[in-house]
């Protein structure tokens, strides 16, 4: 119960601090000519990682500071992934603020009723300290964490091991995934991935 409430306590003030930073708007027409290279991957349903195999993340409905935060962390090498590094390497700070401002402009997600059945129901405890920074149905309420409701499960899964490898670096989520077992990796994937939310972003839509 601190741990959850200590959480609570720097998602809160992250909220309320964030704006105040200030944030590009981004030139959105620029970003979908770019995202040309990014649909070859994202812009197909189920598409799938090579190795590990594992399906590319949604990004419809993602915050756009969020995607910026992602796609800066890769040009730094806090996320590792040769592909989506190598991609990021070439971006320059507007190139960013386009995508992100491109991506998060093709629709927002809102909570719904909240999803428990079959698999899910398992993680529903589970996910109740990840509320604070993801939202209780994983619906984001401030706009540098990511909103996972709705994300590929198995995408979710690779995400927390990665944290808990080192492969992504976060100290938040460091803290948070490092007593995780698998099972409840795979519980809480589970649960976000049943949830109402992020979508595929494609030029078919």
């Amino acid at each position: 119960m601190v741990q959850l409430f200590r959480l609570s306590m720097i998602c809160a003030l992250v909220t309320l601090v964030w704006p105040l930073s200030g944030m590009a708007a981004g030139d959105p027409e620029r970003g979908e000519i770019l995202a040309d290279t990014c649909m070859g991957c994202h812009g197909i349903k189920g598409y799938r990682n090579a190795y590990p195999s594992y399906r590319v993340p949604k990004l419809g409905g993602q915050p756009q500071e969020y995607l910026k935060l992602a796609l800066i962390g890769y040009r730094n090498g806090s996320r590792a992934h040769e592909t989506m590094r190598a991609q990021a390497a070439t971006l320059s700070n507007q190139d960013i603020d386009d995508l992100a401002a491109y991506f998060a402009g093709q629709g927002e997600i809102r909570s719904g009723e909240l999803v428990t059945g079959g698999r899910a129901a398992a993680g529903k405890d589970k996910v109740a300290v990840c509320s604070a920074c993801h939202g209780p149905n994983g619906v984001s309420p401030a706009p540098n964490w990511p909103s996972l409701a709705g994300q590929h499960r198995d995408y979710l899964e690779e995400s927390i091991a990665q944290y808990q490898r080192g492969d992504r670096t976060d100290p938040v989520m460091a803290g948070q995934v490092i007593n995780l077992t698998e099972q409840d990796i795979k519980d809480i994937a589970a649960f976000y991935a049943a949830q109402s939310g992020l979508f595929t972003v494609s030029y078919a839509n």
